[in-house]
């Protein structure tokens, strides 16, 4: 049906475009919904620990998975802060990432896990990782006639790592994220083996803080090493100033909450760093 006319617009939860229609100039717009389509509802670990989950897993499937729980909880973390339990019940996962914004929070978290996006049309498959999925504020690599199907999280990219999402918002229910934040980390020996930094809202679209994971490899866990891998995530931004906060407030932000969830991966981790 969509490749009969691309210009139908996917809806599955339509807890964004629903919003979207209300507050723009009506226009003529037909609406596919994909929202029975149950074999894109699953969640499930594969004998090879690939992590599967379909575009229309609600935010509420998340949270209440065990799965995830026990192998990616940084994702039910974002899952739980995303809105309130009537938004988590409709909300899907592919809409979130498809729907392109920065400020997505599942986004982050998906950043730093790698996570692959397979996308299907009436011409074929492909698979894209999710870093070059995101083109721009809003803009998402999604051609005319594809539906974004599953996406798979592979067991190296979760296997051995601790995390944690921490979001800061100006209300603490049901508030876009002024700033998000994604922590992954392997530790090894007392000291950092791997580190993985997403952030949401330091740029016109989700980041990777390639710069200050680099620096945090081998590195003690000392107060002094958590400050500078915060400094160093801020190189990777390009915070802007809007209506939710000023350029140098989310700044701020980055360094200050790079560290809480670098410690409260830790934390969970069994971890010890010395302060």
């Amino acid at each position: 049906m969509l490749a009969e006319s691309p210009q139908r617009k996917l809806i599955a939860g339509g807890t964004d475009i629903l919003v979207k229609m209300q507050h723009q100039p009506v226009v003529e717009q037909e609406l596919l919904s994909i929202r029975k389509l149950t074999e894109l509802k699953k969640i499930e670990k594969r004998e090879d620990g690939t992590l599967v989950l379909g575009a229309l897993v609600t935010f509420t499937q998340i949270a209440n998975e065990p799965i995830l729980q026990e192998s990616v909880p940084a994702l039910v973390d974002a899952a739980i802060s995303m809105g309130g339990p009537q938004i988590r019940n409709m909300a899907t996962l592919g809409g979130n990432v498809c729907n392109g914004a920065t400020s997505a929070d599942s986004a982050s978290t998906l950043f730093v896990l790698n996570a692959r996006l397979h996308l299907q049309s009436a011409e074929g498959k492909r698979v894209i990782p999710i870093r070059e999925f995101y083109l721009g504020p809003g803009k998402v690599d999604l051609k005319k006639g594809e539906i974004l199907t599953e996406i798979h999280i592979a067991p190296e990219d979760y296997r051995g790592f601790s995390g944690y999402y921490l979001k800061f918002a100006m209300r603490k229910a049901m508030d876009i994220a002024t700033l998000g934040v994604s922590v992954a980390c392997k530790v090894k020996d007392g000291r950092f083996d791997e580190v993985r930094i997403g952030l949401g809202v330091a740029g016109p679209t989700p980041l990777r803080c390639t710069e200050a994971e680099a620096y945090a490899q081998g590195k003690m866990m000392t107060a002094e090493v958590f400050a500078e891998i915060a400094r160093r995530a801020l190189t990777s931004t390009h915070a802007r100033t809007s209506w939710r906060a000023s350029k140098e407030y989310r700044e701020h932000l980055v360094e200050e909450l790079t560290q809480r969830a670098l410690k409260v991966a830790l934390h969970r981790a069994g971890g010890v760093y010395h302060v």
